[in-house]
């Protein structure tokens, strides 16, 4: 296939947490897909390192470091990229924490750490390049949300308060910014192999009893969420607003399981 025939050929994307786990498979996959691909975090030597496997993949990038926590930075992050690349057309919110703890036990400051990355951090990322894309009469914001945004996760209240928030933002964003040409959606995953989570999914009993909830009987390789973000950053989804999708291979359809 051409470069051209690419679907997200000629676009700018911004990855918030697009350098490690989940948002490096995606900063990929939108690369692949034809896409320039800016991988932000708060870590430099993270983020050369996913630049330059943006590059390996003949598309543009540029080295930025951006914490979704510090508003100046993503503002100088939204300058630097329009100055090195014109415009960004696709932001997508990866940036996120979790900790396992008994709710009864949770410190102001966990949960306040986690509600202000999870979702604080993804409402100031959709705002402050929200407002270039309105500027321009295009764009399309790709959050990240959770099986925790639609059913509750064990002592992760904090994690579960705030990936339910993410839904509902992603779903006020569609309403108020859909008509002015910025489509707004969110991807659910459902359970990933990481490197920082392979003990709890092979070793614990919490991780058989999400393999037992998922019908097809394994968990999901990162790379498997490529395809919904690529759909949702390209024009094949022109009239998709508002939705969170899930890719969870069926964790949520399931009831008994045997």
């Amino acid at each position: 296939m051409s470069a051209s025939a690419l679907p997200l050929a000629g676009r700018v994307a911004v990855v918030a947490g697009g350098t490690s786990g989940i948002g490096l498979a995606l900063v990929h996959g939108l690369a692949d897909a034809g896409a320039d691909v800016v991988p932000i975090s708060r870590r430099r030597e993270q983020v050369e390192q996913a630049a330059a496997e943006v590059e390996a993949r003949g598309r543009r990038s540029t080295r930025i470091t951006a914490d979704v926590g510090d508003r100046q930075s993503l503002d100088a992050a939204l300058q630097q990229v329009i100055s090195d690349l014109e415009h960004v057309d696709i932001l997508v919110n990866c940036a996120g924490i979790t900790k396992r703890t008994p709710t009864i036990d949770v410190s102001d400051q966990e949960w306040t750490s986690i509600i202000n990355t999870n979702l604080t951090g993804t409402w100031r990322a959709c705002q402050v390049f929200g407002r270039h894309m309105l500027e321009r009469g295009y764009g399309r914001i790709i959050n990240i949300a959770s099986l925790a945004s639609f059913v509750g996760l064990f002592e992760v209240a904090a994690y579960t308060a705030s990936k339910a928030g993410v839904a509902g933002l992603t779903r006020a964003l569609a309403v108020e910014w859909g008509a002015r040409g910025v489509n707004v959606n969110a991807i659910a995953p459902g359970v990933f192999r990481t490197a920082l989570n392979s003990t709890l999914l092979d070793g614990t009993e919490r991780g058989k009893e999400f393999r037992l909830r998922t019908p097809l009987k394994r968990f999901g390789r990162v790379e498997e969420l490529s395809g919904a973000c690529i759909f949702l950053a390209s024009e094949a989804a022109s009239f998709v607003n508002g939705e969170v999708l899930a890719v969870d291979g069926g964790f949520l359809a399931s009831g008994v399981n045997q």
